[in-house]
């Protein structure tokens, strides 16, 4: 079984969208026994939350059902953990600084980096914006997701070596 963790800073928006994202792309190719999906955020003020109404509303309008509640990175997730996925530099800066060892480290990438349609280098956070910014995210996960399992399928599985 693979893991991938997604996070963002207080696991209420991007991260909690992506991992329900995932996993919808994960039981439509029949990989839910080959692939485990989770979410964190950098932060832990949230934990404990369900993700933002705005994220969840916005979401059940493409059919995700966002059910996952707001829990922080612990040092346990860069054992358990083949992928570590975040949204944007200050994830990716934050994920370095709480990495145990080296070898954790290498897990961290950008959730952009596998993006197939859009030219993003992150994910912006939708906290402080309206609508649009709750369904731009949606288009950029649904890229970066689609391409993410893509990378999968298609590499022989070689990120997660």
């Amino acid at each position: 079984m693979k893991k991938i963790l997604f996070v963002c800073l207080g696991n209420i928006c991007r991260s909690s969208a992506a991992e329900e994202i995932m996993r919808t792309y994960i039981r439509r190719e029949g990989l839910e026994n080959e692939i485990k999906v989770d979410s964190a955020g950098i932060s832990g003020y949230h934990q404990g939350e369900h993700a933002d109404e705005r994220m969840r509303a916005h979401a059940r309008r493409r059919g995700y059902h966002i059910t996952h509640r707001s829990r922080p990175v612990c040092t346990a997730d860069f054992y358990d953990f083949d992928l570590i996925l975040g949204m944007d530099d200050g994830n990716i800066d934050a994920l370095h600084d709480k990495a145990p060892t080296v070898e954790s480290e290498q897990k961290i990438v950008r959730m952009t980096d596998f993006c197939r349609t859009k030219v993003v280098d992150h994910v912006p956070d939708p906290y402080y914006g309206g609508a649009q910014g709750f369904e731009n995210v949606l288009d950029i996960l649904e890229d970066a997701c689609a391409g993410l399992l893509n990378s999968y399928m298609e590499s022989d599985k070689q990120i997660w070596r």
